[in-house]
């Protein structure tokens, strides 16, 4: 009786059934509303950055560091922190944060719900922030996007927590892919962080997802990568060596600055101020490093590829 009870739950066909095909087709679906969602917020970072700091309506990609502001430009990342807090207080508290530890907190004690409001909200206040010389890269704000619509589909077509929390993934996935043209990073990504599980039915719409993208971004990019390292030639066992010790060295200051990162934050949340002024305050900060340091300010992108 029990052997009959436990072959009678095990679906045909092992993991592979409908309801997985079902979300490998609307993987698919995001794959496409996610790519899409990537090259508006990129569209939308150049549009704001070109008319914040040069005065032009253009969607050119360009870095804030060639601006004739003088010691104006302090006053950029004000103007644009002075929004984001307008539009958390009074559109949605939750766009405030860093967008990936927020999906994570969604899937881990809401179900894997998100409103339907951070699908346009987060990419929004990102692209203002990034493009008045916020100094960080568009991957979190892309992620939290891809993961809201993701989703907000799975809200929509009444599915079960874990179907939504695999939905989720599969958004964030797209959207990291098409913002890198990386899918099995972003496949990586996802399960690390937001699926918590290696389970063939829940990593295969995200893998679907991320290669859509892939493709998707390949019809409006082009195949080349988001950074161009050049060849590289086999490696010797003394730079193996390095590549340890440089791995150890980032990986220390990536504790470092996360808990700085946080720090920062606890002491904002001091303040005797509401926290719809927060960013401004911190803008100010940025915007007079800025003015000393202009390459500091912006996506970075181009620092990275001139690094490489």
């Amino acid at each position: 009786m029990v052997e009959g009870s436990a072959s009678a739950a095990q679906p045909r066909g092992g993991w592979l059934t409908a309801r997985v095909g079902w979300l490998c087709v609307l993987a698919l679906l995001l794959a496409v509303v996610g790519g899409a969602a990537a090259h508006v917020l990129m569209l939308l970072i150049a549009g704001i950055t070109n008319l914040a700091f040069y005065g032009r309506w253009s969607l050119d990609w360009v870095g804030p560091a060639g601006h004739q502001l003088g010691a104006w430009v302090v006053l950029v990342p004000v103007a644009g922190a002075l929004v984001i807090g307008v539009m958390a207080r009074y559109g949605s508290a939750a766009i405030r944060g860093h967008g990936i530890p927020e999906a994570m907190d969604q899937v881990l004690h809401n179900g894997s719900r998100i409103p339907a409001r951070m699908a346009w909200l987060k990419p929004l206040s990102a692209a203002i922030s990034i493009g008045t010389g916020g100094p960080f890269g568009a991957e979190g704000p892309i992620i939290a996007t891809g993961g809201a619509l993701g989703s907000l589909l799975g809200q929509l077509l009444r599915t079960t927590a874990d179907e939504r929390k695999t939905l989720l993934a599969a958004g964030a996935a797209a959207g990291m892919a098409a913002t890198f043209g990386s899918p099995v990073s972003a496949v990586l990504l996802a399960v690390e962080l937001l699926l918590f599980e290696y389970r063939p039915r829940s990593i295969l719409p995200v893998a679907i997802a991320a290669v859509g993208a892939t493709g998707v971004r390949y019809l409006s990019h082009g195949a080349a990568p988001a950074f161009d390292v050049g060849s590289i030639g086999p490696a010797t066992s003394t730079a193996v060596l390095a590549y340890l010790v440089v791995g150890a060295l980032v990986g220390l200051g990536a504790v470092v600055v996360t808990k700085l990162v946080y720090g920062v934050e606890d002491q904002f949340a001091r303040l005797p101020l509401h926290w719809m002024w927060w960013p401004a305050l911190g803008a100010l900060v940025v915007g007079a490093i800025g003015w000393y340091e202009p390459h500091t300010m912006g996506v970075g992108y181009d620092n990275i590829e001139g690094i490489v």
